[in-house]
């Protein structure tokens, strides 16, 4: 087809316009970042999820040549943290953790100043990690089909023991109730130790929580794991079979950190920092910490860590309908 004299100039203008936008697309990815990168951990310093973002974050600093610095952000359970960060401009200056629980407070929570899939563009998983089921150290129970067992033939007699109602711990425990078909009371306890120290003087049967919760209680022999909740055994406990192979197929219970990125964010500057992720994660450092918490150092791309987001909040949210909890 033969092109008009008339509509040239305009074609010509539009191919450099098209041209231009490439192009700065291209300059943007290649100079990010020159100037420094904070990173918004809306919890306390001190914790596995924020040692492991600070090594992370002091790979990345070495790899750019730019420092990627932590800003501890807590309060009112995250949300402090993730108003500043979705506040903050979309321009990959500003990183910010998230992480699993996220997923169950916009499923248990009626509103927030945030919404975790709309506010945020995730770049990748930084760790995913299952959680042990326990019971002391010489009990009645040797594997999780004894404690189906015991609560089968006594309904509403055995307790099951997590913190905090509606955590991540506690919902654990309604979803295993509720896929066993077994009738136990899940009582929540204010802290890990409290926990811990309930186990421990039989209070409770079972307790789930994460490995680092009770590594002190495990290492010392005064707990023993009777199954992990992942999708396969862990790396730190290879002796321990999975829910799923102790007669529950369908139950597995994995939660995650991750960073993410203001709305708005370019997608080339997500790119970049994707990849960023997924090569610190590798180093020998980060890997052997991980795997001494019993956590999967492993990289995710945004697409996926997109989707899983999505599934969490509505498996959630089903656990916290069928367990009846109260939403906030």
């Amino acid at each position: 087809m033969r092109t008009l004299p008339a509509a040239r100039p305009f074609m010509r203008c539009t191919a450099a316009v098209i041209c231009a936008l490439a192009w700065g697309g291209m300059a943007q990815a290649q100079t990010y970042p020159s100037k420094p990168v904070r990173v918004i951990v809306p919890y306390g310093p001190g914790g596995i999820a924020d040692v492991t973002m600070r090594m992370v974050a002091q790979n990345m600093s070495q790899k750019f040549g730019q420092q990627f610095f932590i800003e501890n952000r807590p309060g009112a359970a995250g949300v402090v943290g993730m108003q500043a960060g979705k506040e903050a401009p979309p321009d990959g200056y500003t990183l910010v953790m998230l992480g699993g629980g996220l997923t169950i407070a916009k499923a248990l929570f009626k509103t927030l100043p945030y919404d975790i899939e709309k506010d945020f563009v995730p770049v990748s998983t930084t760790a995913s990690y299952g959680l042990v089921i326990t019971t002391k150290v010489g009990g009645a129970y040797k594997n999780i089909q004894d404690v189906i067992t015991a609560a089968k033939a006594k309904p509403g007699k055995l307790n099951f023991g997590s913190i905090n109602a509606g955590s991540a711990q506690n919902l654990s425990a309604e979803l295993f109730k509720t896929l066993a078909g077994i009738d136990v009371t899940v009582v929540p306890y204010k802290t890990s130790p409290d926990l811990a120290n309930a186990v421990l003087r039989g209070d409770v049967d079972v307790a789930f929580e994460y490995y680092a919760g009770f590594q002190a209680s495990i290492t010392n022999d005064q707990m023993v794991v009777l199954a992990t909740t992942g999708p396969e055994r862990a790396g730190n406990l290879p002796n321990v079979p999975t829910a799923k192979e102790s007669g529950l197929p369908a139950y597995e219970v994995t939660s995650w950190n991750g960073l993410a990125v203001p709305a708005g964010t370019p997608a080339d500057i997500v790119a970049t920092l994707n990849r960023a992720v997924d090569e610190a994660l590798k180093s020998p450092e980060v890997q052997k910490y991980s795997a001494a918490a019993g956590m999967d150092a492993r990289g995710m791309s945004s697409a996926d860590l997109q989707a899983r987001i999505k599934s969490d909040v509505a498996k959630w949210s089903q656990v916290i309908d069928k367990a009846g909890i109260e939403k906030r």
